[in-house]
């Protein structure tokens, strides 16, 4: 089972590796705005992801800002930028190869994928209001895919049959905490930083001036 586990962990990473590349996401730092926030990422959550290290490790899920780089860098970029963080995450923590990849699945290509799912769903069945974008994809949002996230991981085998309940409790507790902050930031990037959201546009999101 362990072998089996591993091998489904690196055909996720491998899968959404690979089509992420297929869509040149390097082209979206070709915008200066995006720039700093992109290696400020690449500096900070290497820090948080090391401190998973200190969970147990089949715990079904923890902060990872994968949602939020989606919303901040669209899908493709956020896949690699997650991958970067994954490995540098697992090194400082002091784990192997094996333990990047987990991270890289289940903190990185798994909720990132699900939250562009959600993202997808909400432009394609509901309003185009500033509201829906900041509580449905980045608040909602984010809570319903790492949510799903937490179970696919448990559901994957990480977690033993008697302790399945207790661990999505956690995990739905964390997604709640994953949640308001990947909202509260989107809330003050729309207000203040509009240019690090690359999901977002004025003229989506705000109804047109009056004449």
């Amino acid at each position: 089972m362990p072998h089996a586990l591993a091998t489904l962990e690196f055909a996720l990473v491998a899968a959404a590796a690979a089509v992420a590349l297929a869509f040149r996401p390097w082209d979206v730092l070709r915008a200066p705005a995006l720039r700093a926030p992109w290696l400020a990422a690449l500096v900070l959550l290497p820090l948080l992801w090391a401190a998973q290290s200190l969970l147990p490790p089949d715990f079904p899920a923890s902060l990872s800002g994968a949602c939020l780089l989606v919303l901040m860098f669209g899908w493709p970029l956020a896949i690699l930028t997650l991958l970067a963080v994954a490995a540098a995450g697992a090194w400082l923590g002091g784990g192997d190869l094996a333990r990047a990849v987990a991270l890289a699945a289940w903190s990185g290509a798994v909720p990132a994928t699900l939250a562009l799912a959600v993202g997808m769903a909400a432009r394609r069945w509901l309003p185009k209001h500033l509201f829906v974008y900041i509580l449905a994809r980045s608040f909602i949002g984010t809570a319903l895919a790492t949510v799903l996230a937490a179970a696919l991981h448990a559901w994957s085998g990480h977690a033993a049959p008697q302790a399945g309940s207790a661990t999505l409790t956690a995990a739905w507790l964390i997604a709640w905490g994953e949640a308001f902050l990947t909202g509260a930031l989107t809330a003050i990037f729309v207000a203040f930083r509009p240019q690090w959201l690359l999901t977002y546009s004025d003229a989506r999101y705000l109804p047109p001036p009056l004449r």
